[in-house]
């Protein structure tokens, strides 16, 4: 666990004042998150949210990753690799045609994890809006399928559902 995964992994999480907060319906993610910070020397806490739904909260402090960049490779490395396993996508059902996919609101930020894909060697297409009328600021692109291969090898995943997709389709 670094921090620039913990980055990358809040792109599915929410600030609070003081706190951030991961929530996922993945129990064995969450808690690898909690012992993730916990092992890089900061307290966090887990936490079902609700009594009747099934999602898991990591909250830590803000102050953990205040002043953090992603500038070297293995940081550009280590934040996809978190952005991935909290917000990318892999198809799951074997009647559908594969796919790896990130999508998110900001389209500010989606171009800069493609652009550290492609600096990656990673092909990628192009940043789109599936639906204007849906939603006309959602933003998603694919990994090209003559990059599968180098995806998994270069930023794999850490997540234990998204990284036996992963695994089995390459």
């Amino acid at each position: 666990m670094t921090k620039a995964y913990l980055l990358g992994a809040l792109h599915d999480g929410t600030a609070r004042k003081l706190t951030y907060r991961i929530v996922q319906k993945d129990q064995e993610y969450i808690r690898f998150l909690l012992e993730g910070i916990r092992s890089l020397g900061k307290n966090a806490w887990m936490y079902k949210e609700g009594i009747d739904r099934q999602l898991y909260v990591v909250e830590f402090s803000k102050s953990f990753l205040a002043g953090v960049k992603v500038t070297s490779v293995q940081e550009k490395i280590d934040y996809i690799r978190g952005y991935f396993d909290s917000d990318g996508g892999i198809s799951r059902n074997p009647k559908v045609r594969y796919y790896i996919y990130f999508a998110q609101k900001n389209l500010k930020d989606l171009k800069e994890l493609r652009k550290y894909l492609t600096e990656l060697g990673i092909i990628c297409g192009t940043i789109h809006n599936p639906s204007k009328k849906v939603d006309p600021n959602y933003w998603r692109f694919f990994i090209s399928i003559k990059s599968y291969q180098r995806f998994a090898e270069i930023i794999g995943s850490w997540h234990p559902t998204k990284s036996h997709f992963l695994r089995m389709k390459i």
